[in-house]
This record gives structure tokens, C-alpha cells and sequence, in this order.
């Protein structure tokens, strides 16, 4: 009550905070006519006096009025836009590293480069962060006319791009890119042989455009860059068979946590069958010898049970391709994990690909914590404030709209079934269409989407279908979603990030109508009339009320539900926004409360009557906050269990990293032969031990497998006084001799060329094989709570435990392959080299196998192209620029030979 009274008269202190930075604004006004007076000469200037000022001592904050004074005055010469103090604001918040909460059409994108520009005069590079290559090329092209105008340098990361062009972009001072191209060059950077071969610089100051995306819904599930294995296309396709003969009374699922579990009668039956086609060993399916045909069995269950063919993916072209569950995009080249991609494969009779190992991964949320500067913007973050600080310690601050928002929000319509439910939605629609307003119907899936198409072709109501199945024409449908009498249906806010404007798209509707005529007068009157024709339409739909945003039902977050509603009634249009719900919603039928159910069913709604109500609302808002609860609950675990691999993975990169600065490693090399040495005498002589008790037999045997040595042990052993710490330094001295021999048999810069590579690959060989130890024990952890422990504590352990033999073997690796290496006098022919394995980068949830949301890998084909040796790399390379292959008859589509991976034709045979 206090709290209430104490805000109407002060205000929140978002609107206090606000407050304070129009201060400021006030400050960066005061400099508009000195700037707006520059010749465009002394406007470009300005970027080499900040520079210079910033040399001098200068801080960022001392320079940041006229700096973004600097920038509205270039994007009203460059763009034809002015700055809103609005806007200015915006810039500000992400300048401080906060994220600006924006309406939907407040332009986020133009208030990105005032703490763009200010924060790339450091030098250091920005990161401005995308959730697809569209918008980052877009944006890119866009906005780089501001930046390139006054002299930086812009450069945008997308799939296919070749090494030099991505260390280019990298190098730029702002550079554009996709949050999963950004992670995976990260990852790729960090399997990389030599400094020269990293693509990315140090980390310095990242906005991240639809945050809320990209840092919450996103970041469930890690990025994960994997290699396949053995191909078991049989076994999958054995138990699809199998369990597709289940019937329903076999399983039992839990659709809260996307799960399928076997019922005893379920599981004899399956026994049975699994035992006629030869697929079991033994009589019981959870032995241990069958561990394997479990787990295609879950899979399979999963795949056949709980994922559906057009929800969580569509069949095209004979492959499987996932649907992102936010966005309703298709996600080409991405893969579920743990063999369930393969499962969804048998199910639908495609070929099936080989499983992957993982070879790296990390989180979104541990990659964007690294860098030292972050901020964000989003239209709708306000409901994940909490979550936004407790992991990334970023304030939400709200931004006020440049005009006050018109739109009207009415209340939920509530049916008793989903028929009743579609008949008045297109009802509703038909209506609206016919009175000139354009209406956008967003639906949760490309099936509810296609059920709502024959409903209004039933009611003559001509419409276009948004989802990924139309995926190529998002952009062009979406534009033009405003124009009169339109109707178009939108799985999950498809087309976030194209601007929906009443009337039409200009710049759409020249290309449609006037791409083929050539520039001229008569091009020129035709734009003219296109524009005359456009404003005359938007007059008509803002007369007809503005866009009617209707959908389908409510989704689990209800920041989809405000992005869906924030497409209508940008910068003071009028708008109109509905939701329609049923019984039949998942979100209702899986999280609602089961009193919610008794008492509609109680009252005997009639068939198609419906009802809205403030309660009705209050109880749909607690399932969402209940879901969202969930959600975070779960990214948190994601958190905390790659927290504990993030201290290891840092402790691996940075030790990669000084390998591959140093001019020569062998005092590390050293140290570890003298620690591999101490632990094999250790272990055969332990401390405080009689010689008698000894395993000397055991010594020898390690000292002639490791150390590649066979000294006379049984001679020392009639010493006196003889003890474990004698035998370690004559063994170790013995070592390091046969060492210093074997160096001075080849040339210096070869033998530390030779020690480097080795410590680089037995690091990641250990590596990777420690990662997916990490990965089994997350999966079986839990299990330690039904002895009353914490699961995350006992991984914390095991994980250290882990990582504490992982270095060990990595020691005792590096210092056996150094002893028993051999090396020729002579130069040997070089052998022809292998075609790199297909490495494919994937996004996975490791707790539900969702939202796979990974980039195929930066190359043109999905390969890594720069793990070769340096020993091979080197002889492979060709000067830059040149095809030393041209005199060659290479088909195009062939492996290039200089053994990169990629084809000939985007290799050396690029035109």
C-alpha cells in the first residue's frame, strides 16, 4: 500500500532512472547546432579528435554527448533519420551495459550505433549480436553507412565465410554477427595449432539485439562443436520397428518434462520382441550388456511419442529439420543430440547420419559473461529482470515510447474446444478483413497454422501462411502484413525483425513491381506513384482501426505473447490486440490447475459460447509464471553444472594458448616427464616403504612402456640406503639424456615445431574424452539424490577428481609419445592427405534434447578447416592468392588437394 502510494507520487525507479538520463540528453542537444553546422569534412574529423582525446587521458563518459550529437548528425545525412531524445536514452542504457526495454518500432536498431560508435573509438572492437544472418548482413549494410561515413570500419560474420574473411571482420571496428557464428568461432579459435591461425580478438564490448532471445530462450542448450562415430543406421532402424508395435497402455509420458517411460507390462513386451530380433543380451533389457539398446530405446520412444512431424519438425528434401519452438524457423543443418536426431530419422524412413562426439561446447551464458562490457535491447524484457541480474548482472531498464501507445489490449476470449475455438477466429478475421483492417494471426505451430488456413478457405477469406515451410518468403510476407484487408498467419512471431508498416513497404513494392524497368524519369514516376498509393492505403487502415493482432492461443513465455502484441501499434498508431484460448491449449491441458478444468466443465459452456474474464486471465498468467519458473530453473542448472567445465575449459585454453606463444615449450615438456616419473615410482615404491615391499618388477615394466628406458634397476637395489627419491632423479636423469639426444638428431626449430604439436594433440585427444566423461555424469548424477546427496555438489567432486586425472594422463601421454617417437634423417615423400573428418556444430539442451540451435560449421560444407598440424599445414599452403593447382584437371565439386576439406571450386579453385 505504502509502496503504491510512495510510486504515484515519486514514480518507479525505472522512471526516476529515466529521469536522471535525460539530463543528458539535455547535454548532447545543447551540442545539435554546433555539429549540424560542420561541413562533411570536419564531420568525419570528428572521429580522430575523440581518438586523440581518448590518447590524451579522456574517458568514454567525457565524450559521449558530443559523440552521439557526432552520430544523429551523420544518420541524418547518411540514413535520413533523426535521433529521438527517446533514442537517446536507449543509447545511453547500453552504453552503461544495461539492457533498453523498447517498443516494437521504436527503432532499436539506429539507437544500437550511438553506444556503437562511441564504444569502437577505443579501437577495441564492438560485437553487435543478431538472432539470424538476415538481420546481422542487414543491419551490417545498413547501419554501416553511419559508421563508415565517419571513417570506421564495419564487418559482419555469417555461415560460409572463408578464414581471411572472417579475421577480417573480427579485425573491423564494429563488427556484426549471429550469436551462434560468434560461440563457434570461439570454440573453433581454441582447436586451432598457432596463434596465426585465430580468427577472433581479445573480447571487449558486445550489444546483443533481441536479448531476451539470444540470452534466455536460447540459452537452454550450449553450442556444441562435435565429430561423427560409428554408423549404426541398422539399430535405429530395428527399434523403430519394434516399438512402433507398442500400444498405448506400454508407456507412460510426462509432458511437462518432454519424457516416455516403459510401464512394466510395456517393458516384458519389449523384452520379447527385442530378444526375437536378436537385439538383446540375455533375457532381462537392463542388464548391463544392454545399456546401448536402452538408449536407442528411450530415443526411440521419444521420437515416435513425443515429437511431432510439423511441431517440432518438418520432413524436406528426404532430411529431418528441426523447427525452433520461439521463432517457427526452420533450423537447417542443426541437429538434436544423444542419437534422438537419428531416431526421428528412422521414424520417418530417411537416411540416417552417423552420431556425433563432442570435441567442444559452452554455454551462451559463460560465452557473453567473458566479455568485460555487455548490454542488450529487447521489446520485451521486463519479465525476465531477475534472471537478466542474476546471471549476467545487467539492470532492465524501460524506455519510454517516442509517442504514447494506442493500441487497445482486450481480454482473452475463452472456448470450450479448439473447433469452436478456430470457427470464431476466422469468424472474427473474415469480419475485420471485409472492414480493411490487416490482420496478423500468430499461431504455436505450423499444424495450428495449416488447421486455421482451411477454416477461412472454408469462410473465402484470402490469406498467406507464415512458417517454416515458407521460410524463403518471411521477410516479403511480413512487410506487407499492413496493407489493406490483409490477412496473414504467423507460426511463433516469424518475421521478428521486419518492420510491419500500415500500407504497404515501399521498398518492397519497387521491387516487386519495378525491378525489371530501368532508372529513368519513368522509374521515378513510378515510385512516386507507388509512394502516393501507399499513403493513401495507410490513411484507409489507420481509419479501419490499425493492425488487429489476434493469436491462437498463449504460449509458455509471455514475452512471445507482448512480442506478438508489440507488432501492432508502433509509434502511436492505433492497433488492436486479442488473444483467443480453449481447453485444448497445451498450456492449459499440461500446467494448468485442475480446478481450472472442473469449473468450466461445471458451468456446460455451450458449444461455441465463449468467455472472458479477469480470473480467467490471473490463471492463464500463474501457468505461464509457473513455466517460466520452470524454464529458469532449468537454464540455471545448465549454468551451474558448465560452471564447473568452464573452470576446466579455461584452465585448457589458457594453457593451449601458451603453448602456442611460446617459442619453445620444453620446460614443460621437462616438468612433466619429471612428474610422470615421480608417479610411476610412486606408485611401484611408495614413501615410507621397505625396498622388500617394493613392486620392482611393476617399475621396470613403466619405465620401459613410458620412458622407452631399461636401467638396471636390480643392480641399485643392492645399495644401501636406497630410497624412492634416489630412483626418481637417476630415472628422470636418464630420461632427460635420451631426450637431449633424440633433439640434437634433427634441427632445433623442428624438434619445438615437434614438442608443440605434440602437447597441442594429446591436449585435445584428453580433452575431448574428458568431455564426454563429463557429459555421462551429468546424465546419471541426479541419481545421487536417493542417497540424500546434492547432485550438483557430488558433480563438483567427481568433476575435479576427473579433471586431476585427465592432466595426469595428458603428462604421461606427452612424455611416453616423446620417448618412443623416431625420426627420419631423410625427407620423406609427403604421403597424400586426408580429407578432414565433417565436423557439425550443434546447439543441444543436455536435458531435454531441445532446441537444437546451432550454425553449420563456418565453412561452405561444414567442415573445420585449420585443425592441420602446423608440420602439414605449412607444406600444404599455397601463397595468398595464388591456385598452384590451376595446370590441374580438378572436377569443381572435388576435394581440393591442398587437404582443407572444403571443395576444390571454395578452396583454390574459388573464382
Amino acid at each position: 500500500m505504502l509502496g503504491a502510494i510512495a510510486k504515484s507520487i515519486f514514480g518507479s525507479s525505472n522512471d526516476r532512472y529515466v529521469k536522471s538520463v535525460l539530463k543528458v540528453v539535455d547535454r548532447i542537444n545543447d551540442f545539435e547546432p554546433v555539429i549540424s553546422a560542420m561541413t562533411d569534412a570536419e564531420l568525419v574529423n570528428q572521429t580522430q579528435i575523440f581518438r586523440e582525446r581518448l590518447a590524451d587521458g579522456a574517458k568514454l563518459d567525457d565524450l559521449l554527448p558530443e559523440a552521439f550529437a557526432t552520430v544523429r548528425e551523420a544518420a541524418k545525412r547518411t540514413l535520413g533519420q533523426r535521433h529521438y531524445d527517446v533514442q537517446m536514452v536507449g543509447g545511453i542504457v547500453l552504453h552503461r551495459g544495461e539492457i533498453a526495454e523498447m517498443r516494437t518500432g521504436e527503432g532499436k536498431t539506429l539507437v544500437a550505433t550511438l553506444a556503437t560508435y562511441l564504444n569502437a573509438l577505443e579501437g577495441k572492437g564492438v560485437h553487435v549480436v543478431t538472432v539470424n544472418d538476415y538481420l546481422a548482413r542487414r543491419d551490417c549494410d545498413w547501419m554501416g553507412q553511419v559508421y563508415r561515413f565517419l571513417g570506421l570500419t564495419t564487418g559482419v560474420i555469417v555461415p560460409n565465410l572463408r578464414e581471411d574473411e572472417r579475421r577480417e571482420a573480427y579485425a573491423a571496428d564494429v563488427t556484426y554477427a549471429t550469436n551462434n557464428e560468434l560461440g563457434f568461432d570461439y570454440l573453433r579459435d581454441n582447436m586451432k595449432f598457432e596463434r596465426a591461425q585465430m580468427v577472433q580478438r581479445a573480447f571487449n564490448f558486445a550489444i546483443v539485439d533481441e536479448v531476451d532471445s539470444i540470452l534466455i530462450d536460447e540459452a537452454r542448450t550450449p553450442l556444441i562443436i562435435s565429430g561423427p562415430t560409428d554408423d549404426k543406421s541398422e539399430l535405429y532402424i530395428s527399434v523403430d520397428a519394434i516399438v512402433k508395435q507398442l500400444a498405448d497402455e506400454d508407456y507412460e509420458k510426462d509432458e511437462k518434462q518432454r519424457n516416455i517411460t516403459l510401464t512394466e507390462d510395456g517393458t516384458e513386451k519389449i523384452e520379447r520382441m527385442l530378444e526375437d530380433a536378436g537385439l538383446l543380451t540375455g533375457s532381462n533389457l537392463y542388464d548391463f550388456e544392454n545399456t546401448q539398446v536402452v538408449h536407442h530405446v528411450n530415443q526411440a520412444l521419444r521420437a515416435n511419442m513425443m515429437f511431432k512431424r510439423d511441431t517440432d519438425y518438418i520432413v524436406k528434401d528426404g532430411k529431418v529439420i528441426i523447427i525452433d519452438e520461439f521463432t517457427g524457423r526452420m533450423m537447417d543443418g542443426r541437429r538434436w543430440s544423444d542419437g534422438l536426431h537419428q531416431a526421428v530419422e528412422a521414424k520417418e524412413a530417411v537416411q540416417i547420419e552417423p552420431e556425433n562426439q563432442t570435441l567442444a561446447s559452452i554455454t551462451f551464458q559463460n560465452y557473453f559473461r567473458m566479455y568485460p562490457k555487455l548490454s542488450g535491447m529487447t521489446g520485451t524484457a521486463a519479465t525476465e529482470a531477475a534472471e537478466f541480474f542474476d546471471i549476467y548482472k545487467m539492470n532492465v531498464v524501460t524506455i519510454p515510447t517516442n509517442v504514447p501507445v494506442q493500441r487497445i489490449d482486450e481480454e482473452d476470449e475463452f472456448y470450450k474446444n479448439t473447433k469452436d475455438k478456430f470457427g470464431a477466429i476466422a469468424k472474427a478475421i473474415k469480419e475485420k478483413a471485409e472492414g480493411g483492417q490487416p490482420v496478423l494471426v500468430g499461431t504455436v505451430s505450423i499444424e495450428k497454422s495449416e488447421m486455421l488456413s482451411e477454416f477461412l478457405n472454408a469462410e473465402k477469406v484470402p490469406h498467406a501462411v507464415l512458417n517454416a515451410r515458407l521460410h524463403e518468403k518471411e521477410a516479403h510476407i511480413v512487410a506487407q502484413a499492413g496493407r489493406k484487408g490483409t490477412v496473414t498467419i504467423a507460426t511463433n512471431m516469424a518475421g521478428r525483425g521486419t518492420d510491419i508498416q500500415l500500407g504497404g513497404n515501399l521498398e518492397f513494392r519497387i521491387n516487386d513491381e519495378l525491378s525489371e524497368m530501368p532508372d529513368g524519369p519513368d522509374r521515378d514516376t513510378a515510385i512516386e506513384r507507388i509512394k502516393t498509393e501507399i499513403e493513401a492505403e495507410r490513411q484507409e487502415v489507420l481509419a479501419a482501426g490499425g493492425l488487429f493482432v489476434l493469436a491462437t492461443e498463449r504460449h509458455e513465455s509471455r514475452r512471445i505473447d507482448n512480442q506478438l502484441r508489440g507488432r501492432s501499434g508502433r509509434q502511436g498508431d492505433p492497433g488492436l490486440s486479442r488473444f483467443y484460448l480453449s481447453l485444448d491449449d497445451d498450456l492449459l491441458r499440461i500446467f494448468g490447475p485442475d480446478t481450472l478444468f472442473a469449473r468450466m466443465m461445471n458451468k456446460n459452456m455451450a458449444d461455441g459460447e465463449a468467455i472472458g474474464s479477469k480470473w480467467l486471465s490471473k490463471a492463464i498468467e500463474t501457468a505461464q509464471k509457473k513455466v517460466e519458473a520452470r524454464n529458469y530453473d532449468i537454464r540455471k542448472q545448465v549454468v551451474e553444472y558448465d560452471d564447473v567445465m568452464n573452470d576446466q575449459r579455461k584452465v585448457i585454453y589458457e594453457q593451449r594458448s601458451d603453448i602456442m606463444d611460446a617459442e619453445t615449450v620444453d620446460d614443460v615438456v621437462t616438468d612433466m616427464r619429471t612428474e610422470t616419473v615421480n608417479a610411476i615410482v610412486a606408485d611401484n615404491c611408495p614413501p615410507g616403504t621397505y625396498p622388500e615391499q617394493w613392486n620392482i618388477e611393476g617399475l621396470k615394466e613403466a619405465t620401459r612402456e613410458t620412458l622407452n628406458l631399461e636401467p638396471d634397476i636390480d643392480a641399485w637395489m643392492d645399495e644401501d640406503a636406497l630410497e624412492p627419491e634416489l630412483i626418481e632423479t637417476r630415472i628422470a636423469e636418464l630420461a632427460d639424456a635420451a631426450v637431449a639426444t633424440k633433439a640434437a638428431s634433427i634441427d632445433q626449430a623442428s624438434w619445438h615445431m615437434v614438442e608443440k604439436n605434440i602437447l597441442l594433440q594429446t591436449l585435445d585427444h584428453h580433452w575431448k574424452e574428458h568431455l564426454a566423461t563429463l557429459d555421462a555424469l551429468r546424465q546419471v548424477v541426479h541419481l545421487r539424490a536417493y542417497a540424500q546427496k546434492t547432485p550438483i555438489n557430488e558433480y563438483k567432486q567427481e568433476a575435479f577428481a576427473l579433471f586431476e586425472r585427465m592432466l595426469g594422463n595428458i603428462r604421461e601421454d606427452v612424455t611416453r609419445t616423446i620417448a618412443r617417437a623416431q625420426f627420419r634423417m631423410d625427407e620423406p615423400e609427403l604421403p597424400e592427405l586426408p580429407v578432414l573428418p565433417d565436423f557439425i556444430t550443434t546447439h543441444i539442451d543436455p536435458l531435454t534434447g531441445l532446441d537444437d540451435t546451432a550454425d553449420l560449421d563456418g565453412s561452405r560444407e561444414g567442415y573445420v578447416t585449420t585443425t592441420l598440424p602446423p608440420l602439414l599445414a605449412r607444406r600444404v599452403e599455397g601463397e595468398q592468392g595464388e591456385n598452384p593447382y590451376a595446370d590441374m584437371d580438378i572436377s569443381r565439386n572435388a576435394a581440393c588437394p591442398c587437404g582443407s576439406g572444403r571443395k576444390y571450386k571454395h578452396c583454390h579453385g574459388a573464382v
